[in-house]
């Protein structure tokens, strides 16, 4: 199966949008290496602006520029973008309901080797509890290059939240992206799994596994976690048996709480997999830290035969 770094498609797919619309501005907390926002630099440097480690600083900044008629990206590390800015994000970006869009790179687990303090297991619950803000997690590479562009078109403040890995490409080629939509990335009978990030690949080598046990399994990525089309991951639940929630983040605030809150009376039991409520920790590489929080095929599977 194909791979790609998100990080990667997402700097190029930048590079491709500044072309096209000389609106886009992009800001970034002195980590365009990693967030691969140094394309543009290269590319604009008269609409790249390096801000420092001055995440607070950045977003306000950006949200001056959008005033201007600008669209403005800022770019740090989710658990920066998120946690150092919030107070920026509601008060300068979300309550006047700015045209900002902000990228959260290296999320979850996936700085493996920076530990807690660099680890954003909980961005997605702070994100969505903000009004007016629209929040994203791509599975694979091309999904990240169409939701890049899709936000460009959005009006308003997104948040982008970004892997630093590379992942198996999973989202058709040919399907265009809707914010909102979820998309079934397989079909199944006995038991959907409701995944998003680095997580709907694991679901799907997870299906495969079950197939022999004679256990049929729907997966579909919630990408889009806010805001969900409601009526149609109540329909993708219909006749199902039970129902795995999966996510690279918090038990709390996360995935599992959209899909529970959406499906409450329905009686279908739901199984969730993710982070208990704790930081993360530092280790020799990405896998090793999905394999210590439980965030594995072989958990997606085990929470389906339970319900099974």
């Amino acid at each position: 199966m194909k791979t790609q770094n998100p990080r990667q498609v997402y700097g190029e797919t930048l590079v491709e949008l500044g072309g096209e619309d000389p609106r886009i501005v992009v800001l970034e907390a002195d980590l365009g290496k990693s967030t691969m926002t140094c394309l543009f630099e290269q590319a604009f440097p008269d609409r790249f602006f390096e801000m420092g480690i001055g995440e607070a600083n950045m977003t306000s900044f950006a949200a001056g520029l959008s005033l201007t008629g600008k669209i403005a990206f800022t770019n740090s590390f989710a658990v920066f973008a998120a946690g150092r800015a919030f107070d920026q994000i509601r008060q300068g970006i979300s309550i006047p309901k700015l045209n900002v869009k902000i990228i959260g790179s290296s999320a979850g687990l996936s700085d493996f080797g920076d530990g807690s303090t660099h680890q954003s297991v909980e961005d997605l619950a702070i994100m969505r509890a903000i009004p007016n803000m629209t929040v994203l997690v791509p599975a694979d590479g091309i999904e990240t290059r169409k939701m890049t562009r899709a936000i460009v078109r959005h009006p308003g403040p997104v948040y982008l939240r970004i892997n630093r890995h590379d992942m198996p490409d999973l989202f058709p080629e040919d399907q265009d992206f809707e914010i909102g939509r979820s998309y079934r990335i397989r079909d199944g009978r006995d038991v959907v799994v409701f995944a998003n990030g680095i997580m709907v690949s694991k679901a799907v080598a997870a299906a495969k596994k079950l197939d022999g046990e004679g256990i049929s399994v729907k997966v579909v990525n919630v990408s889009s976690l806010k805001p969900v089309d409601e009526a149609q991951i109540r329909l993708f639940a219909a006749g199902m048996k039970g129902i795995v929630t999966a996510e690279e983040h918090s038990l709390i605030g996360g995935l599992a709480d959209v899909i529970t809150f959406i499906l409450r009376g329905t009686g279908i039991p739901v199984e969730p997999v993710g982070i208990a409520d704790r930081f993360g920790t530092s280790a020799h590489d990405y896998e090793e830290l999905l394999e210590a929080y439980g965030l594995t095929e072989q958990q997606i599977a085990a929470a389906v035969r339970k319900l099974i």
